[in-house]
């Protein structure tokens, strides 16, 4: 159960993207049923201000020591260097060892990378920095496309949004997609994004289709216990198959089959999470024809079977 976040704070880290981790852990959200965090902000120095890239400081009440019995370690952005504290680069190595989940955001990765954390380990980082990190760190498994990966015990994320992605994903792997969901939407954005998503789209949205996908997305959420076909979906946005495709994957960032699935993937998690329907119910209602089907989808996506989610999910309600 994740119950405590520690984050590593260094000079001129990015206050944005630590602002996305106090947004996620740092907030009591219990009136909106999410469990309470331990939120610790860590320094090398405490009472020491510690630099932002944008002028401003910060005085934490915490030192490193608190990182090490934490749950979740999360580094954020920080100044790319060419070598990183050496009480940083200890203690995230002794948090990892002890066994702590570690969350990194944008150019964070490096940090990790600095440690020897990602040597043989899958990761990412913001794709203008994807070239410097493959030099530096050659022996990680860079993934440059992806919004964030998930490796287990260390999630790295590209930009700033995707940290957002990443975070609300751990919250629903550690908790639930209720609690992801609340957070999500006292925050106003997407409750999921999968991690495969593309970081940015090189080609612009046409400008002959300005319409946004929007209220087809909202129509095909509440439809997903049926087949749709790409033609299907063409049609219903009045477009051509190929304007349709190419418009998709411009405003989501993954194709409409990847993106039906991850939606199925979630509404199935929901009812496990909340209701007491068998698995074959919540097949059909989740779009997939068997419950053969939707455990070898769910299995895949979220790495257990749908009976062992929903005892671990719905005890924690």
């Amino acid at each position: 159960m994740l119950r405590s976040v520690a984050v590593a704070l260094i000079d001129d880290f990015a206050p944005f993207e630590f602002g996305v981790l106090a947004e996620v852990f740092g907030i009591d959200r219990t009136e909106d049923g999410v469990p309470p965090f331990d939120f610790r902000v860590c320094s090398p120095r405490p009472g020491v201000p510690v630099r932002t890239t944008v002028g401003t400081t910060m005085t934490t009440e915490c030192g490193f020591d608190a990182l090490l019995d934490a749950d979740l370690v999360a580094v954020p952005a920080y100044r790319i260097r060419d070598s990183y504290p050496a009480e940083l680069m200890e203690a995230l190595c002794a948090a990892h060892a002890r066994g702590a989940q570690l969350l990194t955001v944008c150019s964070g990765a490096f940090a990790l990378g600095a440690a020897g954390l990602l040597d043989d380990r899958p990761c990412t980082t913001h794709w203008r920095h994807v070239e410097e990190f493959g030099a530096r760190f050659p022996s990680a498994k860079l993934d440059p496309d992806v919004l964030y990966v998930d490796d287990g015990d260390i999630i790295t994320s590209a930009g700033t949004a995707a940290g957002i992605d990443a975070a609300l994903h751990l919250v629903r792997r550690e908790i639930g997609s209720e609690a992801a969901t609340a957070i999500a939407r006292r925050m106003v954005v997407p409750p999921q994004r999968d991690g495969g998503q593309r970081q940015f789209i090189v080609q612009p949205v046409p400008e002959y289709c300005a319409d946004s996908l929007d209220p087809l997305l909202a129509w095909l959420s509440e439809r997903l216990d049926r087949e749709h076909s790409v033609a299907e979906l063409a049609r219903q946005a009045h477009m051509s198959e190929r304007t349709f495709a190419r418009r998709f994957v411009a405003e989501t960032g993954t194709t409409p089959h990847r993106w039906l699935s991850a939606q199925r993937i979630l509404h199935a998690r929901r009812l496990l999470e909340q209701t007491p329907m068998a698995v074959e119910e919540i097949a059909r209602a989740s779009g997939f024809a068997t419950a053969a089907m939707l455990r070898h989808h769910f299995r895949r996506a979220v790495g257990v079977a749908p009976a062992d989610y929903r005892r671990s999910f719905a005890q924690s309600r």
